[in-house]
């Protein structure tokens, strides 16, 4: 008796993997289609911790939400990831690990000086959010946050752990931002009067209002990516390509470019299973 299919959760994009496919048509291959684990560095940890200790906070009543009880949060925060990833206990531990909850903390003290948590209440906090376009292209991923003023005006809300993006990284996160801008503009009906990213290491704020056209038309763009993937998808053929990033890819013992050999491609999933759905977005 053969064995059974191995269930693999059907693809879908989110800002992360349609900049993946952008980037390199492999690299998106090992992360969505193969799902090669890959090590988690202790930046993307302390970026976990923060939003588990923001998601917390705000969990609490607002007459709660000062500032010494968002920094007593950190631990249980990181009791709660390494509940989820154990493993993350034995690649963080003594000296490194008390210099990340040091530096987990000293982020949600820099977030006071960026706003007030206890003069509103979200609507939601870490929200998955999975929609269909028109035309089928599956989107997929995660809100931080999502206000909704007294006369109905919505804001998106993303936290980062990571400085204020440069020249190299500011297309990328205009592109997040459209990304879920497009979606709550599809799941509500409404345009969101503003998205804005916290860049919480430097207490900057990058701030987008989008506009129903652009975002038609960045809706088109995303449709042309899915098409590419799909094709992808049929022919096996994800080809490497090389750039800058390179230097910080876990995978090139794999990759072409670098004299490796992919592991064969299993095929384009069709199954969905339900409980492998979850989509891991840089917390950084």
């Amino acid at each position: 008796m053969s064995d059974p299919p191995v269930r693999r959760s059907r693809p879908a994009l989110s800002p992360s993997r349609a900049n993946d496919f952008k980037q390199c048509p492999l690299l998106y291959r090992f992360r969505a289609i193969v799902r090669i684990p890959e090590r988690s560095t202790t930046a993307q940890v302390k970026g976990t911790v923060v939003h588990a200790a923001l998601e917390a906070l705000y969990a609490i009543p607002s007459s709660k939400r000062d500032c010494d009880s968002a920094v007593e949060l950190i631990e249980p925060a990181w009791d709660k990831v390494i509940t989820e990833s154990p493993q993350l206990a034995e690649l963080i531990s003594g000296k490194e690990l008390a210099t990340l909850l040091e530096q987990a903390r000293s982020l949600v003290t820099g977030y006071y000086e960026m706003e007030d948590p206890t003069r509103f209440d979200p609507e939601s906090c870490e929200q998955r959010v999975e929609i269909e376009l028109a035309d089928g292209t599956p989107l997929r991923g995660f809100i931080d946050r999502i206000d909704v003023a007294s006369n109905g005006m919505l804001r998106v809300v993303d936290y980062k752990t990571g400085k204020s993006p440069r020249e190299f990284t500011e297309a990328k996160a205009l592109f997040q931002m459209k990304f879920y801008a497009l979606v709550v503009m599809r799941m509500r009906g409404v345009v969101p009067a503003q998205l804005k990213l916290m860049y919480l290491a430097d207490k900057q704020s990058l701030t987008y209002k989008p506009d129903e056209g652009e975002l038609v038309r960045f809706e088109r763009m995303l449709s042309a990516i899915w098409r590419a993937i799909l094709a992808a998808g049929e022919s096996g053929d994800f080809r490497p390509k090389r750039g800058k990033l390179c230097n910080w890819c876990d995978h090139q013992a794999l990759c072409p470019e670098f004299g490796g050999t992919p592991p064969a491609y299993p095929g384009w999933p069709t199954t969905v299973d339900a409980a492998n759905l979850l989509v891991s977005e840089s917390a950084s």
